[in-house]
């Protein structure tokens, strides 16, 4: 592995952004359904940590039943923060490997928390289907700092 692909960070927070059952938009019935997800990143320059947010939606033809949206906090360690934080700029760099392995840690944990926020209600055992996260991250996250 390259050195540059090493970076040292802790998860020092997790978050539930978002959290939805709409059972009138749930027709046990219809086998029917389309399960979406996304992702995106933020970074908090006093902390120094980056935010993966990822989200999913289980949705039928009324619209979403069952919308998750969780965030994870990665401290970054400071010899790191250094090289992806360029002052001068206003831009931070997350690079593509670090922020796919983010977003593998994020998803298992979105995973978790559907499975506990689900347990005892009628959705139970909706689960969250394995996502290539390749297709989720193509390139290095590129967020724009300025004020």
């Amino acid at each position: 592995m390259e050195k540059k692909n090493q970076v040292g960070f802790i998860l020092r927070k997790i978050t539930t952004e978002q959290f939805a059952i709409i059972e009138s938009s749930f027709d046990k019935m219809n086998e029917n359904i389309e399960v979406s997800n996304s992702v995106r990143f933020a970074v908090d320059l006093n902390l120094k940590m980056v935010n993966a947010i990822v989200s999913v939606q289980f949705s039928q033809e009324k619209g979403p039943f069952l919308i998750l949206e969780i965030a994870c906090f990665f401290e970054i360690m400071e010899e790191n923060w250094i090289e992806m934080f360029n002052p001068e700029l206003e831009q931070f760099t997350l690079p593509k490997s670090i922020a796919t392995h983010f977003v593998v840690l994020a998803v298992g944990t979105l995973r978790g928390v559907l499975h506990a926020k689900v347990e005892n209600t009628f959705l139970n055992g909706f689960l969250m289907p394995t996502i290539n996260v390749t297709e989720m991250v193509k390139e290095d996250i590129r967020i724009d700092t300025k004020a």
